[in-house]
């Protein structure tokens, strides 16, 4: 599978896919029901967090391991990484979380007073002790989306505005629209607000750690702040909950109060493709690799899977972790 190729779905792992075959001189065709990256598409309500120590919490040793290729190879591609590291901090009647989160996850060190006022002035006087990740970073999702598709275009890809299917070689990276494919595939729904405020000043993603919702909060500069992510078994897509909204807002208020004072911008969600391990696959069926699953590691494992579909396509040595043998009907 050398020759032109279609890519079915012009979201994150699209895109990226597309970006390392580019780079190996093999001509692609993106394709896409929507005409650019845009609300459409769960990658644009993404957290933008390339943190895979802190992922290591719940997530399986592979993320943690390959997330880590993710910031350099973001930077490669010319997109702003922002390498300040991440916070993870909870309540005073919650500090037994702290210590959980540090017994299960690696590549950090308790920071405490000075050396947290320091790094988040706005939180010392709020919360006198977090774990602090220096080797985190984070990107703006939907700067990257669009910087990709530039660059991918300026190389000479093509892009067709369809959801047809294609015939030849394909990548089908369609996420949850792939069920009609993969029927192990499922819908986990996110959902995020926006707010701005200009009482609170944030360098890097801090992650509020709490029994029922917890909350990170990641700042977009000139005062905007994203906040997420419910996590919900559902594939419902485009409609946040009352309910999951006032618990966002009550946890940034937690944080800190002045975020009570914050305008709310937008309220998104949408539904994550996911398998049953919350690992992406890489399937073959005859001219059609599905590249699929990335759950809420879109941004943090694409470049990876990338690059791995890349070698399967291309015949290369690469370590194809994520191909499945498994009979996905």
């Amino acid at each position: 599978m050398t020759e032109a190729i279609t890519i079915r779905g012009a979201g994150i792992v699209g895109l990226c896919v597309a970006t390392v075959l580019v780079a190996r001189g093999i001509s692609v065709t993106l394709r896409d029901p929507a005409p650019e990256p845009g609300a459409h598409a769960c990658s644009w309500w993404a957290g933008g967090m390339l943190a895979p120590f802190c992922e290591g919490f719940s997530a399986e040793e592979p993320v943690v391991r390959l997330g880590q290729e993710a910031a350099d190879w973001w930077a490669a591609q010319g997109v702003e990484v922002i390498r300040r590291g991440s916070l993870v901090v909870t309540l005073d009647r919650d500090r037994r979380e702290l210590d959980q989160f540090a017994r299960r996850t690696r590549g950090h060190r308790m920071v405490s007073g000075s050396d947290l006022a320091e790094l988040e002035p706005h939180l010392a006087d709020r919360h006198d002790r977090a774990l602090f990740f220096p080797n985190e970073a984070h990107i703006n999702p939907r700067g990257a989306l669009m910087h990709l598709r530039t660059r991918l275009h300026e190389a000479g890809a093509e892009f067709e505005q369809s959801d047809a299917t294609p015939t030849g070689s394909v990548i089908d990276c369609r996420g949850l629209a792939a069920q009609d494919s993969l029927p192990n595939l499922r819908g986990v729904k996110g959902e995020m607000v926006v707010l701005h405020s200009r009482d609170v000043t944030l360098s890097r993603p801090v992650r509020l750690l709490h029994p029922r919702f917890p909350l990170y909060i990641v700042p977009r500069g000139d005062g905007v702040f994203m906040l997420g992510a419910t996590q919900i078994e559902s594939a419902e897509r485009g409609r946040a909950s009352a309910r999951s909204v006032m618990e966002l807002l009550s946890a940034a208020y937690a944080l800190h109060p002045a975020f009570g004072e914050a305008e709310v911008l937008e309220i998104g969600a949408d539904a994550r493709p996911a398998f049953p391990d919350n690992l992406p696959r890489i399937i073959q069926k005859n001219d059609t690799i599905h590249a699929n699953g990335l759950f809420r590691h879109g941004f943090l494992l694409s470049p990876v899977v990338a690059r791995m579909v890349a070698g399967l396509v291309t015949g290369n040595n690469e370590t194809l972790e994520f191909l499945s043998h498994e009979d996905h009907g």
